[in-house]
Parts: C-alpha cells; structure tokens; sequence
C-alpha cells in the first residue's frame, strides 16, 4: 500500500512573524521556513505503518517554489521513500492544493493520503477535506491514533464529548491531530541518505490544474496590541465597571 503525505513549507513556529510595510502580506524575507508541524506528524505516522508493515512506499508531496525541496528532503530524511515537487510561484490557496493532491492521487492510486489538519500559516484547516470531496474518498480528521488493517483504517478523533472511533474503507483521506505522535529526531546519516532518494519535479499544468487564485487578499495587518489591565478595590467597583463600561454583563 502506497501512503501519500503533502507536506507544507511555512515560517518556523519559533519565529515571530511580521507584516510588510505595506500591509499586503507576512514578511517571509531572511526568515527561517520549516515543516508544518502538522505535516512532519502526518510523514511520522506513515513511516511507522511502513515500519508495522501495513505499508510498503511513503511519498512526500509538496506545491510551491523551489525552496520546497528542502522541506522534502527532511520528509526524506524522516522515513519518506521518494518526493514529487509540484513547482510554482503562484501563490497556493487550499483548493488549487486540493486540486493538485488529486490527480497526484489518481497517478498515483496511494491507499492512504495523510496529511496534517492544518498549516500554521493560514490555519484554513480545508486541504484535506476538500480532497477527500474531490477524489470521492472517505475522510477521518483531527486523528489522534490511527490503525490500518484488512482494508480498513481505524481512526480515533478527539471530541468535545470525549473520543471518537472512525472506521473507513481505504483508500481514504486522514488529516493528523497534534497528539497523534511524536515526530523522530532527524539524524545526520539520514539526511545524508535523503539526499540520494528520487525526487521529481513537476508543473501543476502537467497535472491539468489551474491553480489561480481565487480568493484576494485585500489588508494584512497585525492584531492590536492589548492595553494594560487595571486593579480594583472591591467586588461591586469591578461589577459596576463590568456593567457601565465594558458593558458585558
């Protein structure tokens, strides 16, 4: 069973992100760019089916500018067999993503696609939903634990009421929760190793997508900074502030 696992290049979760001068975007100049931590989660997980034997291939995915290399030559160097860059410059928005992860599905015909829920980036949480609904394939989100066996995959998914057990027919579609696993330290002799495993770079118009943007961006600014609290002497001056001034209650 082939697992396909899209991985995304975002600005490091360490980093403090900033707007440009002129408001029309994040400031990704001399800035350092990593896995989406979601992502590297999802490339954790299908390497350990692989290594349980539910799988026998781990393809890495990514869509976006040549730099995407590196994020799948770490995919690589975590357990991935082989990588296949979808270069473009455009900027990607989550259905042009979709898009493209389905006719790299019907190329490839994966029995699983994992992928993280979520990038830190945009937090649009809609890439894996919109391709399960577009290659018409059964979906399992947010996985906290994942089991595949006799065609089926087990997915236990956390809920407000508790958890959730999923069965799914495979091929199918899972988007990975933070608790699903604790992705390996990267070695030196893999990432040496990484370097020598097949990647192929190809256009999103060899696939047959249109990947134009169809949404705009129109001001990107930075969230107000939050004004001092201040002390109050008794309960009723805090409940009568509450009621006059900040008017919730």
């Amino acid at each position: 069973m082939k697992v396909l696992v899209p991985v995304k290049r975002v600005v490091d979760y360490n980093v403090k992100v900033r707007v440009k001068s002129d408001n029309t975007g994040v400031d990704i100049a001399n800035v350092k760019m990593s896995m989406n931590p979601f992502d590297e989660i999802a490339v954790e997980e299908a390497v350990r089916l692989k290594e349980k034997g539910a799988a026998t291939e781990v393809i890495a995915v990514s869509c976006g500018p040549a730099q995407c290399q590196e994020t799948l030559r770490t995919a690589m160097a975590i357990g991935a067999d082989r990588a296949i860059l979808v270069q473009t410059e455009e900027e990607l928005q989550p259905l042009a993503v979709a898009k493209i992860l389905k006719a790299l599905v019907d190329k490839e015909q994966p029995g699983l696609v994992i992928l993280g829920k979520q990038a830190i980036d945009d937090d649009c949480n809609q890439t894996g939903q919109m391709l399960a609904a577009l290659a018409d394939l059964p979906q399992a989100t947010f996985a906290s634990k994942v089991e595949v066996a006799d065609g089926k995959a087990t997915v236990t998914r956390e809920v407000d009421g508790g958890l959730e057990t999923l069965s799914v027919s495979l091929p199918a579609v899972v988007t990975t929760d933070l608790r699903l696993n604790e992705p390996r330290y990267v070695t030196l002799p893999n990432i040496m190793k990484a370097k020598k495993k097949p990647l192929e770079t190809v256009k999103p118009e060899d696939l047959g997508v249109d990947v134009k943007p169809r949404l705009k961006t129109l001001k990107v600014t930075e969230p107000p900074k939050r004004s001092a609290g201040i002390k109050v002497p008794d309960v009723a001056t805090l409940v009568n502030k509450l009621k006059n001034e900040a008017k919730v209650i």
